[in-house]
């Protein structure tokens, strides 16, 4: 027996269990409501994503590659195999910082699970019902699995958790739509697991091509595959998880097994994963939020603010970096030109080089705070406005869309409808929407197709 592991290959029967009746179990009615807001932020994210530059690539491969009609590529017009679709629109739903996180691992579930789950319920006609209980289940592997890993091992190995993490997840989420027996998705788990990989050079990519890659569409594409592997006969070893070199101990110095099946069926990782309130980098979500809020108390303009300061608990990643949507000083500086923020100005480039944008940053200081890094919330910081005519105004604000501070039906609506009606239209869009919220009543997910295909 490796080391780490639990006697007599539990932890492989109980998670190949959970995963084979995953597609028929009885959900709870709070995982059914933010599981439909999930998918839906997913889909929104993968349309929105279908105009950046990752999207656009992977959109252009994909038709390029052919291939048997099993699912649709979002926003586009090519109907291609499943495992085709899955890439494309992992790509898409992580082109750029739109999509959920799960904190505690920090992977993006929703842009390598859903994307997935929607790939493979076309493939095998599915219906809506069967497809939601199966992104929760890729969700609960998907973020377990690293956390059995130890996050921290796989991190100082610079090891990337969203892609081992999404590839589980995806692998699961079609594992389970299939309706694979034990052995199956034991079998599935172990192709999932020598395709896991991902290293955090990533990080060093300024136009978020290769993080679409890493985060959604190789994880996306990889998990559908093991899937569809196995169904086409492949075999193996039905229990990668325990024995001789398995995967625990290979890839961590501290795995703790257990944690991939404890609480499994009880305790739902979908229900700990956060939403975006904006298409923005995470550290940036508290701040945005906070300056709107004391932009709408106060009625401030960029005309009477002589300084602004943005706390956070850390910053690194979003300090005047290359890309606009994680680059705080941008954002916040265009948030107060504009008085609001657009999913198109997030993402402007030409924007950032504009004079009074530059002139506004200039005025914005971000300043990592150690008391906030010691606070209860996971993600949260402060503001501080000082206005020409001396007022002194600050505002400490929770992200919303966390566990803490979550986002309402209404507001995930908001968010999902302003990025898919420029793509979409707004009769689509609704419809969609209107879909994704009765998506228990979908018969087969290929009706999807026709709400989801470019105009």
């Amino acid at each position: 027996m490796g080391k780490g592991t639990k006697s007599n290959g539990s932890v492989i029967k109980e998670v190949s269990s959970y995963i084979s009746k995953g597609a028929e179990a009885e959900l709870p009615a709070e995982v059914i409501t933010k599981a439909k807001q999930h998918i839906l932020d997913a889909l929104a994210a993968t349309v929105s994503g279908s105009n950046l530059k990752a999207g656009q690539l992977a959109i252009k491969l994909i038709k390029n590659q052919g291939g048997t009609e099993e699912a649709q590529v979002a926003a586009s017009q090519v109907v291609t195999s499943a495992i085709n679709a899955a890439f494309a629109n992992g790509m898409m739903a992580h082109a750029d910082e739109t999509d959920d996180s799960h904190t505690k691992t920090r992977v993006h579930p929703g842009s390598s699970v859903v994307p997935a789950a929607l790939a493979m319920s076309e493939r095998e006609g599915a219906d809506g019902e069967s497809f939601l209980k199966s992104v929760v289940v890729g969700y609960d592997v998907g973020c377990r699995i690293i956390q059995a890993l130890d996050k921290n091992s796989l991190l100082q190995g610079s090891g990337a958790t969203p892609s081992i993490g999404g590839c589980f997840g995806a692998a699961s989420a079609s594992a389970a739509v299939s309706r694979m027996d034990e052995d199956m998705v034991g079998y599935v788990l172990s192709y999932a697991a020598q395709q896991a990989s991902g290293v955090d050079f990533w990080k060093r990519d300024k136009e978020h091509i290769e993080k679409a890659f890493v985060f959604g569409g190789m994880p996306a594409r990889n998990g559908v595959a093991a899937a569809i592997m196995v169904q086409a006969g492949f075999t193996g070893v039905r229990d990668p998880l325990s024995g001789e070199d398995n995967f625990f101990s290979v890839f961590s110095t501290k795995p703790s097994p257990q944690l991939l099946t404890q609480g499994l069926g009880n305790e739902y990782e979908i229900m700990f994963t956060d939403l975006k309130q904006f298409s923005v980098g995470f550290p940036i979500q508290a701040p945005l939020y906070a300056l709107l809020k004391l932009m709408k108390k106060y009625g401030f303009t960029s005309q009477d603010v002589k300084s602004i300061v943005a706390r956070l608990p850390a910053y690194h990643t979003v300090n005047d970096r290359d890309m606009p949507d994680v680059n705080l000083q941008y954002i916040l500086a265009v948030t107060l030109l504009d008085g609001n923020l657009t999913f198109e100005t997030a993402h402007s480039f030409e924007r950032m080089h504009d004079p009074d944008v530059l002139e506004v940053k200039r005025r914005i200081t971000l300043v990592q705070d150690p008391e906030l890094a010691a606070a209860q919330y996971t993600r949260h910081g402060i503001v501080e406005v000082i206005t020409k005519d001396g007022a002194q105004l600050r505002e400490h604000a929770v992200t919303r869309g966390t566990v803490e501070n979550p986002m309402t039906t209404e507001e995930t609506e908001k968010k999902c409808r302003e990025l898919l009606t420029p793509v979409l239209g707004e009769d689509r869009s609704e419809a969609l929407i209107d879909k994704i919220w009765n998506v228990e009543q979908v018969g087969n997910m290929r009706e999807l197709r026709p709400l989801l295909s470019a105009l």
